[in-house]
């Protein structure tokens, strides 16, 4: 699947996606989701999401509170069973991924507007701030990310607003050099010329003429790093540097219950289904747009 996303990623940056990006209304929804692999995407992410939104209206057990024995099989008061304190894991679940889902969001949207203005930036005015710009980012990339996100983690601690801004930094450099590489490619049509040619001031030029044709790329890479937030963090969680016990959290959750994996194995396979259904759907969506934003799949044309 990586690779007929990097494919189709590859094909909506060589030509402007303005078609894809200006037309709106149900039309184009269902133009968009005749695509077999957007359907089943849409359909796993829309689960998952109802899942976390609507799970703790109506999760009839706390999940804070010891209900049971440790890892109970499941039962009709306890569908999934009890966990390692004996709490509900049912309810654990419903409530578990308000914290992965929001930071993944909030990191996500933070990085890929902070790597398309670097992008965009570098990519139009070239040369010494085209250099300086990237040479920065290549220092970024140049360490590993999760074992950075470790260490900064380690050293400042482990609050959201660290957590989302880490998670940030990590994904600007990947996204502003995809945007830079499109940026490059629109910057030399006609009607970019046509705009610095009558005087056109170059914050305009990049936010009314360049950006609106590099949403495509963008687009595709925000769910790309979606999914890689949703694993980083979740991984964090799973280390316990995102959230502390009592508190549901599905990372968490399979720490916590590895050593019970034998007795009740629903406290570890319910989280991690629910990580995996959603990282499939993410990325079927994103596979599927990248392919759907080029002229060949009926988006751009």
């Amino acid at each position: 699947m990586a690779g007929n996303v990097s494919a189709a990623l590859r094909g909506a940056m060589r030509q402007p996606v303005t078609g894809a990006v200006g037309r709106g209304g149900w039309r184009t929804a269902l133009a968009f989701f005749a695509q077999p692999s957007a359907l089943v995407g849409g359909m796993l992410t829309a689960t998952v999401l109802i899942i976390v939104m609507a799970g703790p209206l109506v999760a009839w057990n706390s999940p804070v509170d010891f209900i049971g024995a440790p890892f109970e099989l499941p039962s009709a008061a306890t569908p999934l069973g009890t966990d390692i304190m004996g709490r509900d894991v049912l309810a654990r679940v419903l409530s578990g991924g308000t914290v992965i889902l929001s930071l993944s969001a909030i990191a996500t949207l933070l990085g890929v507007v902070t790597g398309g203005a670097l992008g965009l930036t570098a990519g139009y005015f070239k040369g010494t701030i085209d250099d300086l710009i990237m040479r920065l980012l290549d220092v970024l990339l140049a360490f590993p990310q999760t074992i950075l996100a470790l260490l900064f983690v380690s050293v400042l601690g482990s609050s959201f607003t660290i957590i989302a801004l880490l998670v940030a930094a990590i994904h600007a450099p990947q996204v502003a050099r995809v945007i830079r590489a499109a940026t490059l490619k629109v910057r030399g049509e006609d009607f970019v010329e046509y705009a610095r040619g009558i005087g056109t001031p170059s914050f305009w030029i990049i936010t009314r003429e360049i950006a609106p044709n590099v949403v495509g790329p963008l687009l595709v890479e925000a769910g790309l790093r979606f999914t890689y937030s949703i694993a980083l963090i979740a991984g964090l969680s799973f280390l316990g540097l995102a959230e502390n016990p009592p508190a549901p959290n599905w990372g968490l959750m399979l720490n916590e219950n590895l050593i019970g994996l034998p007795q009740n194995p629903w406290p570890v396979i319910a989280p991690v289904s629910l990580i995996a259904i959603l990282t499939v759907g993410v990325n079927l969506l994103t596979d599927a747009y990248a392919v759907w934003s080029t002229p060949r799949g009926g988006g751009g044309s």
